[in-house]
């Protein structure tokens, strides 16, 4: 299967690794605009063809799919061509720049018979799926909140803010672990440049079963955090991704509440609500060690080759534009709740 990539910036290189190194498939191509990094590719890779042209791979008929790794609003218009020069597809987050495009790529990947996957990454982690087993055999329990703090000193993105750049890693982990969609979605944020682009924001999404989750995302942090909290009424686990070896740890810590009751009682103690605390062992559970852009090239060649079901697919890529997009809304009218 050969493999055209579009974008060899920031992380081009480790998308061309990670498919060279996957069985069945072929780097041939990588198309970038800057000169540099061109001879960056081709120094690192000799064998690969290079261009400055992205049309030169959409085009190519010796070319079986393309995987797009440039700016957002770019996603569209290349994931679009590429498909309608019979080229599997496979994009970077997030998948676009609205829902309404997001919608038509969907349509004509099934008009078209072509598979077309979204790199949300994070889904392929060892920590990731151990969370998910832990939560689908119910050592969790009902779940009640998801957490997410991903700050850092980064680079201010020219053409999305902050949520569009960071929070479509922890929102794809939150759609995969939770099989339940979101009401609304409320969003403030701040920018402190002239360009209007938020640069810390903070976005609170709400679910019918009661679950709240909440995302903290900045560029502007001393520090950089990797972090998500998810409280069950059984246990609750915490991950973060700057630790090494220990990204997931399992606590046996929980509540239960119950209403002060007696005969005795005035009606304003029995309103009080009363909390039993359980705090028990904590559990390191061991990870897959795989790492996880390769986990993802491979599902991308094997929905490909053999027709599988991407964990990564359009319709989940979907689903998070249409969360960004009303965080957008609601940032903009000073956090509105956006109905989902």
């Amino acid at each position: 299967m050969n493999i055209g990539i579009i974008g060899f910036g920031y992380w081009g290189p480790n998308l061309v690794r990670n498919f060279s190194a996957t069985e069945g498939c072929r780097v041939t191509m990588v198309a970038d605009l800057r000169p540099e990094r061109l001879r960056t590719a081709l120094g690192a890779y000799p064998s690969i063809t290079i261009t400055a042209r992205a049309e030169d791979i959409i085009e190519n008929t010796s070319i079986d799919a393309v995987v797009i790794a440039t700016p957002v609003f770019t996603h569209f218009s290349l994931a679009k061509s590429a498909m309608q020069n019979g080229k599997h597809v496979l994009i970077e987050k997030p998948m676009a720049m609205s829902a309404i495009q997001a919608e038509e790529l969907i349509h004509l990947s099934k008009k078209l018979g072509k598979v077309l996957m979204v790199d949300h990454t994070f889904l392929y982690t060892g920590a990731v799926q151990k969370m998910k087993e832990l939560i689908e055999n119910d050592t969790v329990g009902k779940i009640r909140y998801f957490d997410s703090t991903r700050i850092n000193l980064g680079l201010f993105q020219p053409d999305v803010n902050v949520l569009w750049d960071l929070a479509p890693h922890d929102i794809s982990i939150l759609s995969y672990l939770i099989n339940e969609k979101p009401l609304s979605v409320q969003a403030t944020g701040i920018s402190h440049t002239d360009n209007g682009i938020e640069n810390i924001a903070y976005m609170t999404l709400h679910f019918s079963s009661g679950i709240i989750a909440h995302f903290n995302c900045s560029w502007t942090s001393p520090v950089k955090i990797r972090m998500l909290l998810i409280g069950g009424d059984k246990k609750m686990l915490v991950y973060n991704d700057m630790e090494l070896t220990d990204k997931v740890k399992v606590y046996d810590t929980g509540y239960n509440h119950r209403t002060a009751s007696g005969q005795n009682l005035s009606d304003e103690d029995r309103r009080k609500i009363l909390v039993d605390y359980r705090v028990g062992d904590v559990y390191i559970p061991k990870l897959e060690g795989k790492e996880a852009l390769s986990a993802m090239a491979q599902d991308f060649c094997n929905a490909i080759s053999r027709g599988t079901e991407p964990l990564s697919g359009g319709t989940l890529g979907l689903s998070v534009v249409k969360i960004l997009e009303a965080s957008q809304v609601s940032i903009k009218n000073k956090g509105k709740e956006i109905n989902l």
